[in-house]
């Protein structure tokens, strides 16, 4: 049994322990904070992050660095965060993939859960399911039919093995009992060139100025939609959900990320300060301008549906027989 004077001693070497990172989170920021972006410039990502950023520099009067690290489907990016001092002054800009996705497929660089502090939900970014000009499918259902009818002959591009249109894709043959071919790219940009000159009949792709500019032009048409509810832009056209296929109904999360072991005060500062970013009528234009979702909320709620999102993947992983490029 422990003395008093123990019990002391041990509370008094405890307090002192933390005094170093405490007077340290107190201090935050005193240098300049650099983001990761796991995504090239010039995205929808990218053009979010940076704008993210400004706010966050007049917000805690310090200059707010971007800085993309793109390839591996955003793991390149997040290893750097992952690998960073946990001090506060190192953040990551992705989607959840990374961490929800990636290590059900062994081609993760870290740890997930050990490695990397989830800070705050930025957005949805919505999931296009789009016809090319040889897709004689008006809708998603007449495409469903035409799979059924001639099967394996209908060619699905996405940007990826294992990436998320392919799981979403898994998901809808499996639910509608449907064989369509898939076709996986490496990235979206070579994928959107082959849709524009119809190397095949349905792409997914997320939301974004030029895909919509291409839409506009008729030279694609939506025909359903994976995110939370129907776009503002696309009014007309329904949610896989609406369609009776719940469990392909998903949207790419997007959030900030830390280095794991971040001291609380800063994470829970950092949050504080990306929700009150989010609330401002210009950043909630700029995103909803690009189709994204604003999202926010707290640190652990951006865990859960991390978690969430990560044993869902494992379970259509294994069921379908995914395996990595």
């Amino acid at each position: 049994m422990k003395t008093p004077s123990r019990r002391m001693a041990l509370a008094t070497l405890a307090a002192l322990a933390a005094v170093p990172m405490t007077a340290a989170a107190q201090a935050w920021p005193a240098k300049p904070i650099r983001i990761v972006v796991a995504y090239p410039a010039g995205g929808v990502s990218d053009v979010v992050a940076r704008a993210l950023g400004e706010k966050l520099s007049a917000q805690l009067g310090t200059p707010v660095v971007v800085e993309n690290k793109a390839g591996a489907g955003g793991a390149i990016g997040m290893d750097m965060v992952a690998k960073a001092a946990p001090d506060g002054y190192t953040l990551g800009f992705s989607s959840i993939s990374p961490l929800a996705l990636n290590p059900h497929l062994g081609k993760s660089p870290f740890d997930p859960v050990r490695d990397i502090a989830p800070v705050a939900s930025v957005m949805y970014s919505p999931v296009l399911l789009l016809g090319t000009a040889i897709n004689p499918a008006k809708d998603f259902r007449q495409l469903l039919a035409n799979a059924k009818a001639k099967p394996g002959e209908v060619r699905w591009a996405t940007a990826g093995l294992a990436s998320l249109g392919h799981i979403m894709l898994e998901q809808i043959m499996h639910q509608a009992q449907v064989q369509i071919t898939h076709v996986p790219y490496k990235g979206g940009g070579q994928q959107l060139n082959d849709a524009l000159s119809a190397q095949f009949e349905v792409l997914s792709t997320n939301a974004g100025p030029t895909v919509m500019q291409h839409m506009k032009a008729g030279k694609l048409r939506a025909l359903a939609v994976g995110a939370p509810s129907r776009l503002d832009s696309l009014p007309d056209v329904p949610t896989l959900a609406e369609l009776g296929l719940p469990a392909a109904n998903t949207a790419s999360l997007f959030g900030i990320f830390a280095p794991a072991h971040t001291p609380a005060p800063v994470l829970e500062r950092l949050n504080a300060e990306i929700n009150k970013a989010l609330a401002l009528p210009d950043i909630r234009t700029k995103l909803e301008g690009t189709d994204n979702v604003p999202t926010g909320g707290s640190a652990a709620g951006f865990a859960r549906q991390i978690a969430q999102e990560s044993e869902n993947n494992a379970r259509i992983i294994r069921a379908a027989g995914i395996k990595g490029s």
